[in-house]
C-alpha cells in the first residue's frame, strides 16, 4: 500500500514519511553503507549522468538513506524538493551559491547567527559576492534602496538566534517578489512543527538539522527546501534556464520544471563540485530524531515559556527575552506565524554584565555550558563571548546582544528541575 503524503499530518509523516518499505523489506530505513551502485549496462550509467534516468550515481550526489530523509523533509515542509548537506553552514553556502555569482550581492538580516554573518560577511567576500546587511525595524523603502539588478535573494531567519527576533515573513516575501528574487528564510528554530515560511510567501528554506530535527546533539547536518513556486524564468537566472555546459547544455528549468529545477542544480553541479553530503549513517540517526520532532517541541516550547516566566519575576534578572510571552512586542508576529509555539530557547541578562553571566553559567548543575543549541537537554552559552565571539561590538550591538546575554536552550527534563538550578544558579549572581 503506497504511503500518501496528501492523506496524512504532520505527527504521521515525522513517524513514517519518507521511507515505504516493500513486502518483506526492512521496517525502518536501512543504511544504506554504500559510496558505489552496480548497473547492468554502460546506457544505463550513462543516461545517470546525462540526468535523463533516475537512480544514485555516487553517494557524494545522492544515497537511498539520505534520499528518504530528504523526501521526508520536504514533506514537512510543504516543499517540492529536499537536498540535505553534510552541516547547516554548508546548507546556507550552497543555497547561496547556487543563484549567486562573483560580482553580485545578497541582502540578509543583520540579526542572524553570528556564524551565518561571518559565511555571507566575510567568507563569501573572498568569493566576490557583496552581503547587503539591514535592520529589520527599517522601513521597506530603506530596505529596498539596498536592492539592484544584481540582488540574487532577500535572507533572514524565522526566529534569529540568539535574540530571537520574529522574521515577517509575508512582509519580506513581498519585498523580494516586487524585485524578482527568492526570500530564503532559516527555519531552524521553529522547525515545521510550528512553523511552515512556504504557506506565507518563502521561497527557499534552509535548517541546521543538527539542533531540534536531531534533538539529541548526535549528528551534524543541513538540509535546503525548494518550495516549488518560484519562476526562475523571469530574465534574473540564467545559471537554471541557460544551457549548462557541465551536462551536455541542459537547462534546469527546461527539463525538471520551475517546481524542481533549483534543487536539481544544487545536487548535481554543486553538491557534485564541493561534496558537503549527508552520509548514510548520519541521515539514518536524523531520521530517529526526526520521528520524534512532533513530541518534542510541544515540550521545549512549555518548558521554555514556564522558564521565562519564573525569570522574569526574578530581582537578579534585567531582561528576559522570549517572543512567545504575551507582552512581548514581537507576540503579535509569534500569534501570525508560530500560533502553536515559537521553540524552547529564550535569552535574557542577570545583573552584573559579564561577570554576572559568567558566574550564574559556571554556577549551574543541571543545565550545561555548551557550544550547541536546541537539543533534548538543558544547555547554556554566552554568545558575545564564544558564536558571535568574531562579531565587532558595534555588529553586536546591531544585531541586539549584550555582553551579558545568556542563550538558555530549554530541554525536555522535568520543568521543576530546570528552575530549580536556575534559581540556585542566580543565588551566586
Amino acid at each position: 500500500m503506497s504511503f500518501d503524503k496528501k492523506n496524512y499530518g504532520m505527527d504521521t509523516l515525522c513517524v513514517q514519511g519518507g521511507y515505504e518499505p516493500g513486502n518483506g523489506e526492512p521496517r525502518i530505513l536501512p543504511i544504506y553503507q554504500s559510496t558505489t551502485y552496480k548497473y547492468n549496462s554502460t546506457d544505463e550509467v550513462g543516461g545517470l549522468f546525462d540526468l535523463t534516468a533516475d537512480g544514485h550515481m555516487y553517494s557524494r550526489i545522492s544515497n537511498p538513506t539520505v534520499a528518504a530523509v530528504e523526501k521526508k523533509i520536504a514533506d514537512l515542509e510543504g516543499g517540492t524538493g529536499c537536498l540535505l548537506c553534510s552541516t547547516g553552514m554548508a546548507a546556507i553556502m550552497l543555497a547561496v551559491l547556487n543563484i549567486t555569482s562573483a560580482g553580485q550581492n545578497i541582502v540578509v538580516s543583520n540579526s542572524i547567527y553570528g556564524g551565518s554573518v561571518n559565511l555571507l560577511g566575510v567568507t563569501l567576500k573572498r568569493f566576490g559576492i557583496e552581503t547587503r546587511f539591514f535592520s529589520q525595524n527599517s522601513t521597506d523603502g530603506e530596505i529596498e534602496a539596498l536592492i539592484d539588478g544584481n540582488t540574487r535573494l532577500i535572507y533572514g531567519e524565522t526566529l534569529s538566534n540568539p535574540n530571537l527576533d520574529v522574521f515577517d515573513i509575508e512582509r519580506f516575501a513581498a519585498m523580494a517578489h516586487r524585485h524578482g528574487i527568492p526570500l530564503v528564510i532559516d527555519n531552524t528554530f521553529p522547525t515545521p512543527i510550528n512553523c511552515r515560511p512556504f504557506l506565507f510567501g518563502a521561497d527557499i528554506v534552509v535548517h541546521s538539522t543538527s539542533k531540534y530535527m536531531d534533538g539529541h546533539a548526535a549528528v551534524m547536518g543541513g538540509a535546503i527546501i525548494d518550495g516549488g513556486h518560484f519562476d526562475w524564468t523571469n530574465g534574473r537566472f540564467p545559471e537554471l534556464t541557460e544551457p549548462d555546459a557541465s551536462y551536455h547544455g541542459i537547462s534546469y528549468t527546461e527539463n525538471f520544471g520551475i517546481s524542481s529545477a533549483y534543487i536539481v542544480k544544487a545536487r548535481v553541479q554543486l553538491m557534485r563540485d564541493m561534496g558537503v553530503s549527508m552520509t548514510a549513517l548520519s541521515a539514518f540517526i536524523l531520521n530517529i530524531g526526526l520521528e520524534t520532532l512532533h513530541l518534542r517541541m510541544p515540550r521545549h516550547c512549555e518548558n521554555a515559556l514556564a522558564a521565562a516566566v519564573f525569570l522574569e519575576k526574578h530581582p537578579k534578572v534585567e531582561k528576559v527575552s522570549c517572543p512567545g510571552m504575551k507582552n512581548d512586542p514581537r507576540y503579535p508576529l509569534v500569534e501570525k506565524y508560530m500560533p502553536n509555539g515559537t521553540c524552547g530557547v529564550i535569552s535574557f541578562t542577570v545583573r552584573g554584565g559579564r561577570d554576572g553571566a559568567v558566574r550564574f553559567m559556571d554556577s549551574l548543575k543541571l543545565a550545561s555550558i555548551v557550544v550547541h543549541v536546541a537539543d533534548a537537554r538543558t544547555g547554556v552559552l554566552n554568545p558575545a563571548g564564544t558564536t558571535h565571539r568574531q562579531l565587532s561590538d558595534e555588529q553586536l550591538a546591531a544585531a541586539g546582544i549584550p555582553a551579558g546575554l545568556i542563550r538558555l536552550s530549554v530541554g525536555i527534563e522535568g520543568i521543576g528541575d530546570i528552575i530549580a538550578d536556575l534559581t540556585q544558579a542566580l543565588e551566586k549572581v
